[in-house]
This record gives structure tokens, sequence and C-alpha cells, in this order.
């Protein structure tokens, strides 16, 4: 469900931005008949986490807030170049693939989180039931999926060690897996870092056991925001009106896939019909309760929560350079209400 970046599309990413940088980010507020146009890029194929922006499209919330928003998938080099460059005004990026955008005195790269796709990181670890993994020590002897980064290796072996395991005895596979359950099933890895509202779920409409543990149930650290809407930052300052009527028709949208999953999952389906639609509706009930959680309202980022999540990286050292706090999110587009 998410698509991890590798240290390669990083650095790819840093040279896109270095070449875009002289370019015109602000001419993205052109008018196209009565409407703004607005580029908005997803992390990944479409599926649950992106159901508020296809169901604002659908009914119309854009239209309605003077808008154009064409929906496309992300480049190689990932939605965040293409939202520094300015050639998508929004996108969806996670809090720990921003961490280079972030270190250092200065924002190496101009984008800012501004809301909460989800209210908490569903992320964690899935296997077989048989093998008994039920916590993370408990990996130990078994392999685990890697894609190879430090920061996704570092929350593991915290999450392994603070459970009293040795994080040297999980045998790490280099491997990206689409179809986690078909992995598991097929034995090719026993541990798989997993998103459970779209991989657990799944297992669970296939009737597949599984252990599974969440990281943020392990380090209140790792509770941290994934995904999240990003939006260039000379967009924001050049069209702030623009960016506020952008994400109240998003919100909108989140809150009607809130009260209406089932119909929600339908406008999902129907925009992008190559998608399993039993996984979609399964999923989209889950995520009901997860869009806004216990937060006063959708899209809300609490800056304690964001910036536990990068003391973590500036402790273990997981940046070049020192990540300041509270750098990177506002909740100022949001809607008051």
């Amino acid at each position: 469900m998410k698509k991890k970046l590798t240290a390669l599309i990083f650095a790819v990413l840093m040279m896109t931005f270095g070449l875009a940088a002289c370019g015109d980010s602000s001419a993205s507020d052109e008018e196209t008949a009565d409407n703004t146009a607005v580029t908005f890029v997803l992390d990944w194929t479409p599926n649950t986490n992106h159901t508020g922006v296809y169901v604002a499209d659908k009914l119309g919330y854009f239209d309605e807030a003077g808008l154009d928003v064409e929906i496309v998938q992300p480049p190689d080099d990932g939605a965040e170049a293409m939202v520094a460059s300015g050639k998508a005004q929004f996108g969806v990026s996670f809090q720990d693939y921003l961490v280079p955008a972030y270190a250092g005195p200065e924002k190496t790269m101009p984008i800012t989180a501004v809301a909460a796709i989800l209210q908490h990181n569903l992320s964690g670890i899935m296997s077989d039931k048989d093998l008994g993994i039920t916590s993370p020590s408990k990996m130990e002897g078994h392999s685990y999926a890697t894609w190879e980064l430090p920061i996704e290796q570092a929350i593991l072996k915290q999450c392994v060690e603070a459970d009293g395991g040795s994080f040297d005895n999980v045998e790490l596979i280099p491997e990206s897996i689409d179809d986690e359950v078909a992995a598991l099933k097929a034995k090719q890895v026993d541990t798989i870092w997993v998103y459970y509202g779209w991989a657990g779920i799944n297992a669970e409409i296939k009737d597949f056991p599984i252990n599974y543990f969440a990281f943020k149930d392990i380090d209140p650290a790792f509770d941290y925001y994934s995904p999240v809407i990003i939006a260039n930052d000379q967009f924001l300052a050049d069209n702030p009106d623009t960016a506020k009527a952008f994400l109240e028709a998003v919100s909108r949208g989140y809150e009607y896939a809130i009260e209406n999953p089932d119909e929600a999952a339908d406008i999902l389906v129907e925009a992008n019909p190559e998608i399993d639609a039993e996984l979609v509706k399964a999923s989209q009930e889950y995520l009901a309760d997860q869009y806004q959680a216990e937060a006063s309202r959708w899209g809300v980022i609490d800056g304690e929560r964001w910036n536990a999540f990068y003391e973590f990286i500036n402790e273990k050292g997981l940046a070049e350079e020192e990540i300041p706090m509270d750098v990177g999110f506002t909740n100022d587009y949001l809607p008051a209400k």
C-alpha cells in the first residue's frame, strides 16, 4: 500500500528539486475555464488512503470550491519531487519519507505536510500465525523482507531490542513485496512490514490466519503520521485561499468516507476499476474509524507526535543533519471546524 523509497530514489529526488528549483511553481494557479487548475499526485497506485480525494472529485466538492483537480500517478522519483518542483501543488507522502527534506537548519525541499490522512500509524509486522511471531523479539531466527533503508531498519531494531531480542538474529532478505498474503503463503519470507488497513484486511478476507503487531504499540515515537498530504511551499504562500479551498473539499471527501464507507468504496472502485473491489470495501469499512479517530477534526497534525518521531531520528543519527522541531507541518490551511 505504500511504496518505500530507496536511497537512490532519495538522491534522484534531491537532484530533481535542484534542477527544478529555478522554475516557476506559482504558475500552478493558472485558470482553466472558471476553475483553478490543481494537480494532486498520489504516492502509489490508488487505494483507500486516497478515497477522500476521489470522493471530493466525484461528488463535486472540488467544483464547488472553484477547483479543477487532476489526480495523477507519481513519477519514478516520487510524489515529493513532483510537489517540490511545483509540477504538482499537492501530493501524498509519509513523515518518514520527509526526513531528507527537513534535515538541517533550513528545509532542503520546499514542501510542507498540511493534513494527516490517517490519525495514527497503522503499520507493523505481519506473519503466518503458525510461526508464533506474536512480538518483535520472536522475529529472531526468522526472515524479514527489508527495503534496506536505514530508518526502516532502525525502527525495527528498536522494536526487537525493546522487547528483549537481538536484531542481529533476524535474517534480512532484500525484497519488495506487492502481495503480502501471497508471499507469506508461499513462505517467501516469514515477516513483512505491512499497513494493516490494506494488507491486514486482505489477510482477513482471504481467511489467512496471521499474527500482527503495530509499531506504535511498541514505542510511542513510532505513532508518526503515515500518510500525509503535502503541498508546495511557494504555492501555499502565493495561493493561500486556493489551498484552503482544496483542503476544505478534501476534508468533506474524507468526512463522507467516514460516514458512508460503502458508498465511498464504490466511488473509489468506479474511478479505478482495476483494483480489488472486495478488498476496497473491507478496507474502507476499517479505515472509516481511522481517518479521524479521536481527533477533533479530520487532517489535524499533533505537534508533539510529529516532533517525537524526529527526536528519534536525531537521537539515532539517521539524518545527515539534525531535524529541527516544529518544522515541516502546519494545520493553518485546514477548515477551522
